[in-house]
């Protein structure tokens, strides 16, 4: 945790197998968190449509909570299937989990 940004890191599949522990987690994360979560994608080695609708639903769910949620370190496979399905549109992304925690230090 950097101040009010909360770094974590989601790793290996996200798909429909893997689709609840995700779920679970990422909103235990935006529980504990104060203004905004970053999700640092580095390691996620592949991502199915199952896997972005959980992005998608912890992000209305982050809203809900009044905490911004944001991806940093998007892969290149999944990067660019947040653009083909227009999802990088409603799922703010940063290139680091620096530049993404910079954003919030104001």
């Amino acid at each position: 945790m950097s101040g009010l940004c909360l770094v974590a890191k989601v790793r290996g599949v996200m798909d429909y197998v893997t689709q609840p522990e995700l779920r679970e987690g990422l909103k235990q994360v935006i529980a504990r968190a104060e203004r905004a979560v970053v999700l640092d994608l580095t390691d996620v080695s592949f991502c199915d449509s199952a896997g972005l609708n959980t992005l998608l639903g912890a992000r209305r769910e982050a809203e809900r909570a009044g905490v911004t949620l944001v991806l940093a370190c998007v892969p290149g496979p999944l990067h660019r299937i947040l653009e083909r399905t227009g999802a990088d549109q409603v799922l703010r992304v940063f290139g680091t989990t620096a530049d993404a925690e910079a954003a919030f230090s104001i």
